[in-house]
């Protein structure tokens, strides 16, 4: 049985989540925790909290969390905010805002 968590709309760009995302692809959750919580990526953040909230809802579901693994972590793009920054003889520079839909889903070993 799988059990699954998202992150949308996460203000992270896809490609700087996608490295911390790939970290934890197939580990069990107590490597992929220590993982996340000892890496420097901003992305870690964002992926702890949905790698949580997956956990409680496989505790919610009464599954054997000592035997959960990370099956599937992914990161797809979201909506990108697409701002102007003024500079001079009145020209605009364009600025991208990039958001990020955080997956990740667990399942039981054996």
């Amino acid at each position: 049985m799988s059990f699954a968590a998202s992150h949308r709309f996460a203000r992270i760009s896809p490609r700087k989540a996608r490295l911390v995302s790939g970290l934890i692809s197939g580990m069990p959750i107590d490597d992929a925790m220590n993982e996340l919580e000892f890496s420097k990526k901003r992305a870690a953040w964002y992926l702890k909290a949905v790698l949580k909230s997956a956990i409680a809802n496989a505790e919610e579901q009464e599954a054997d969390v000592s035997s959960l693994f990370v099956s599937r972590s992914w990161v797809d793009e979201g909506p990108v905010m697409k701002r102007f920054h003024p500079k001079d003889r009145g020209r605009a520079h364009p600025i991208r805002k990039p958001s990020s839909h955080l997956h990740v889903v667990l399942e039981e070993k054996g």
